[in-house]
């Protein structure tokens, strides 16, 4: 047994209680974040070498029922999620300090322990071994994140979350049916490249858990028509948005998509199904409808939300599609896409705190004020985009190979066409930032502890679009995730 798939998640749950246990000392409490998220990387960054060599270190701690252990694994695609969350919340928690500050938000102590479990569920989802534990994290987060939806309290804000738990425990109880199902079928449910359910039930049951595992885990990955809850979270801090995009909520539902195709059912039983098609086209459908619904919105942070809504399905259109190339597009946007959207939202929440401006036609001019934010931004918005140079366009490059080696070459044209509202909806924005409004709009930069970490990520995008192995490997962790799932797969 290895400890450090355990630790990883226990590490930010330590720090919800000592926040929670020092709440009447600001400063004390805000220092456990930073400290826990650096040292929960640390543990994660120690595994990438045995990973990397083809090792899976694995902890199992209880047993949650007779032969349905709390197990905890590291394999190359859970140390992938678990590396981006991570590492993400290392940069969010210094961003989250100073935001929060500034903003003078209300009720700082529930937030920080609310933050800091919603990470620890998204490495417990990312590290699980099996489909039980892979649940109990998953439910985990779902509770974790309502109070951070629901944080300011307001009627709008209390609405939203609502909806939020509406939409995330309805599907949770349709996956809870569909694990059950599955642990049935095969006991003790573990994940293998390749899946362990061919062959365990008719054509007909297998292609019903099939739909109901897509359907449970696609609420939180926001595939259409089951996103609207993502927009309407928009209500929360800055903060809270970008832990929604980018470190754990849709994030995990776009892992657990593709640890169901990969890992449950496998890509040869998808195709016998058919559902390999299926996921594919609702993916691609997800990608341009709602790109053509980010043209039509005004609001920031809404524009960014219907975009992530739309590049969450290159990852589902990659697990569709089931070849080594696209599975491995897929899970390096997970990466690619994380680093970006974390940069935009950071960009908007340093832009509202500097000007308490939240529409877009109020941003014309706010580049020459706010030049780093803004390069950061367009930075950003290049990568997803799929701009060469950017982490985007590594993974749709690899998404467009994919489809050939799939033979489904017509995915090319969805991603062709996707760039380009991509860059209708977003280039403008950029344009008038630097080129727009009369003269110069008097507003400084933000804060030292709000711009370092948006330069941060955003710089970190642009060097995993020149070198995409370099640094934590996550390419090479994708592609090798890809290849045990289509090795495994074969008999």
């Amino acid at each position: 047994m290895d400890p450090r798939p355990l630790v990883a998640p226990l590490v930010p749950a330590a720090a919800a209680l000592l926040a929670l246990a020092t709440g009447r000392w600001p400063n004390l409490r805000d220092a456990w974040s930073p400290l826990a998220a650096v040292a929960s990387f640390g543990v994660l960054v120690s595994l990438l070498p045995e990973v990397l060599a083809g090792h899976e270190p694995s902890a199992s701690v209880l047993a949650l029922a007779p032969g349905f252990p709390l197990h905890l694994r590291a394999d190359a695609f859970g140390l992938l999620f678990a590396l981006l969350a991570s590492g993400l919340w290392t940069v969010a928690s210094v961003y989250n300090v100073a935001y929060m500050r500034a903003a003078r938000e209300k009720h700082q102590t529930g937030y920080y322990a609310c933050f800091a479990l919603c990470v620890s569920a998204a490495l417990g989802v990312a590290l699980a071994a099996n489909l039980v534990t892979f649940f109990v994290f998953y439910e985990v987060l779902t509770l974790a994140t309502y109070p951070l939806v629901a944080h300011r309290r307001t009627p709008e804000a209390v609405a939203s979350g609502r909806k939020y738990l509406a939409y995330t425990l309805g599907a949770g109880q349709l996956l809870l049916i569909a694990v059950v199902a599955a642990a049935t079928l095969a006991p003790g449910a573990e994940f293998r490249p390749g899946g362990f359910l061919a062959g365990t039930a008719s054509r007909p049951v297998l292609g019903l858990l099939c739909a109901m595992f897509l359907a449970g885990c696609g609420v939180k990955a926001a595939l259409m028509p089951l996103h609207a809850w993502l927009p309407a979270a928009m209500v929360a801090p800055t903060p809270v948005s970008a832990l929604l995009h980018a470190v754990a909520v849709v994030k995990a539902g776009t892992f657990g998509c593709v640890r169901v195709v990969g890992w449950v059912f496998g890509t040869d039983l998808m195709r016998d199904l058919g559902a390999d098609v299926a996921l594919a086209s609702a993916a691609a459908a997800t990608i341009l409808l709602a790109s053509l619904r980010a043209l039509g919105e005004q609001n920031l942070k809404r524009r960014l939300a219907y975009s992530t809504v739309s590049q969450l399905s290159y990852v589902l259109l990659g697990a569709g599609l089931g070849s080594a190339a696209a599975l491995a597009g897929a899970m390096f946007h997970m990466a690619a896409h994380g680093l970006m959207k974390i940069t935009l939202f950071f960009c908007a929440g340093s832009i509202y705190l500097r000007t308490h401006r939240a529409e877009i036609p109020e941003l014309a001019g706010i580049g020459r004020s706010m030049p780093v934010t803004m390069a950061a931004f367009t930075a950003g918005i290049l990568g997803l985009a799929g701009v060469p140079g950017l982490a985007g366009f590594v993974s749709k490059w690899n998404l467009g190979l994919g489809s050939l080696e799939a033979g489904q070459g017509g995915f090319i044209a969805v991603l062709v066409l996707s760039g380009l509202l991509n860059a209708a909806y977003f280039f403008p924005i950029a344009y008038a930032g630097f080129f727009g409004g009369g003269g110069r709009v008097r507003f400084d930069e933000a804060s030292p502890a709000l711009w370092l970490p948006l330069a941060a990520t955003a710089g970190a995008a642009v060097a995993l679009g020149l070198v995409p192995g370099a640094g934590l490997h996550l390419h090479e962790l994708a592609w090798q995730a890809a290849r045990n799932v289509v090795a495994g797969g074969r008999p």
